[in-house]
């Protein structure tokens, strides 16, 4: 995990700048952020910059075959919008209450979720889909859970940093990838500050593994797609319970979430179906918002060769 002391005297500066500027716009009142700067942002990506326009038309083109041109549009139109949102949704939660967690985000059906939440530790598969930034959070109201936020190491040390400190909270505690098993099994017994591990992992991701003739392939929104499988291994390994997270977007900068749980950690099932089950999901829930998921990344650079 990358420290404060990795920086050198530029780097720490260029952190404390970004954190300040990002500061000062989640303090902004919210019609200005999210009817002013939002709109502002979405012409400097969409009309200004063309942010990433031919990987977005490319990734519509290929999942939605079915779709004409129009349509396609219309969904390259509201991701530039949801883009915009997911950046100035970020940055407001630079400066986050309770007050303020409450506003813009809620857990569907929560007292029910917290009645049959089993006192274990658990895995929840999240995605690139709405605000996931959000999901950090959903263990505010649950005392018995510590999120712990998954994530890649940026390039970036800047970055890096600069989201380490995003989701260092009360509530939830980043832990770089090449690191969850050593963590996990180092608070095993004891838990994150005496409450239960909740891991939480983006997994539609692109895999930075080897492709082979030993390779599972999901089908997913028309293509032949590789997929993590961390989270099932550590699940079908320490019988951990799985949850599905979809998100809803209820307006400007506001979601709900849901818990679907797709694994009791007990279970007899064959190898890849907890990943299956979580692909079927995912697909589903793109399909029902497709603008908020984050077509401008290269989700398919693995191809599956006619030997695979």
């Amino acid at each position: 995990m990358i420290k404060i002391s990795d920086l050198n005297m530029g780097q720490r500066v260029a952190l404390e700048l970004l954190w300040g500027f990002t500061w000062c716009i989640s303090v902004m009142p919210y019609w200005f952020k999210f009817y002013v700067l939002e709109p502002i942002l979405y012409f400097v990506l969409a009309k200004l910059l063309h942010y990433r326009r031919a990987v977005i038309e490319e990734n519509l083109r290929s999942s939605f075959p079915e779709k004409s041109e129009e349509e396609l549009q219309q969904i390259k139109r509201d991701f530039y919008h949801n883009l915009s949102e997911v950046f100035i949704g970020t940055f407001n939660m630079v400066h986050m209450t309770d007050k303020k967690i409450r506003r813009y985000y809620r857990i569907r059906h929560f007292e029910e979720l917290k009645r049959n939440m089993p006192d274990e530790h658990i895995i929840v598969l999240f995605a690139h889909h709405g605000l996931w930034e959000l999901g950090a959070f959903w263990t505010m109201e649950d005392p018995t859970h510590e999120s712990l936020g998954i994530y890649h190491e940026l390039r970036s040390k800047v970055l890096d940093l600069f989201y380490q400190r995003l989701r260092s909270t009360r509530y939830s505690t980043p832990v770089q990838k090449k690191e969850s098993m050593r963590f996990l099994l180092t608070h095993f017994k004891e838990g994150v500050r005496g409450r239960r591990m909740a891991m939480g992992l983006i997994a539609d991701q692109h895999p930075n593994i080897p492709v082979n003739a030993d390779t599972h392939w999901f089908r997913f929104l028309n293509h032949d797609t590789v997929f993590f499988d961390g989270g099932e291994q550590l699940a079908t390994r320490y019988h951990m319970p799985v949850y599905f997270a979809p998100m809803f977007r209820v307006g400007r900068g506001r979601y709900e979430m849901e818990f679907e749980m797709i694994y009791d950690g007990h279970e007899e099932l064959p190898k890849h179906e907890i990943t299956e089950r979580y692909v079927q999901r995912l697909e589903q829930m793109i399909r029902r918002e497709p603008a908020l998921w984050m077509w401008s990344h290269r989700r398919w650079k693995h191809k599956r060769h006619a030997e695979n």
